[in-house]
């Protein structure tokens, strides 16, 4: 079946725009108004987009930490617009390991990048997950592509990987990771990733193919040693 295509310029024609203009003078309507409601709600309704796909308890996360916020800026300047006009989007940019211990606000800090990044006005598609989850949803098993599901992991224009080292560890999640890991070090896509782990023992958990690629496209930011979680006031 053949799909007919319409001449674009009449969508945009300027009779077409004529009447828009009639039918908005009959009622009374300001098309300057109209224009700037517009642009209010694409300013706002990405980022209520974005908030509504978090989870609840990170909905208001709000990055601090002066290497978070540099690198969303970093982020954020590296965009490019797909085509004349069109809104600049993420492809490439910097990576961040965030290590401390748990409950320092890691997690936190990476959603509130993420909505940092939004606010700056760049479009980005993201994905959120932690390792734990990662495996298990890449994990083989009946009716399942785990090979597609690993290929569309790899590719997202922004991956967090949170708790990277809380996983039990086998010689299948140090291969998954290293597959995951060197694509997206090749392809220079920003990931997120979160751990609790010193370095030394992220080398024994993941290997040394790993580590040494995290090494070099992550900036690595150090959380205070305090359980925040605990210690809500530190």
């Amino acid at each position: 079946m053949r799909t007919l295509a319409r001449d674009p310029r009449t969508l945009g024609s300027e009779g077409t725009l004529d009447r828009m203009a009639r039918i908005l003078a009959a009622r009374n309507i300001d098309p300057a108004a109209i224009a700037a409601l517009d642009g209010e709600f694409e300013r706002f309704s990405a980022l209520d987009a974005l908030s509504a796909g978090m989870p609840p308890r990170y909905q208001g996360a709000v990055a601090t930490h002066p290497q978070v916020l540099a690198w969303a800026r970093d982020v954020a300047e590296q965009a490019v617009a797909p085509s004349l006009g069109a809104r600049r989007q993420v492809i490439t940019g910097p990576s961040l390991l965030m290590a401390g211990v748990v409950g320092a606000g890691k997690t936190h800090e990476a959603y509130g990048a993420v909505r940092q990044l939004v606010q700056t006005g760049v479009g980005v598609r993201w994905r959120a997950t932690t390792a734990a989850d990662l495996y298990a949803d890449l994990r083989p098993r009946p009716g399942v592509d785990s090979e597609r599901e690993l290929a569309t992991v790899s590719r997202c224009p922004l991956l967090i990987i949170d708790d990277l080292g809380a996983a039990k560890t086998s010689e299948w999640t140090e291969e998954v990771t290293y597959r995951l890991i060197n694509r997206r070090y090749n392809h220079m896509l920003p990931t997120l990733v979160t751990t609790n782990l010193a370095i030394k023992d992220l080398r024994a958990y993941l290997g040394d193919r790993v580590t040494s690629r995290l090494a070099q496209m992550t900036t690595r930011v150090e959380f205070d040693p305090v359980d925040r979680r605990r210690h809500p006031a530190a």
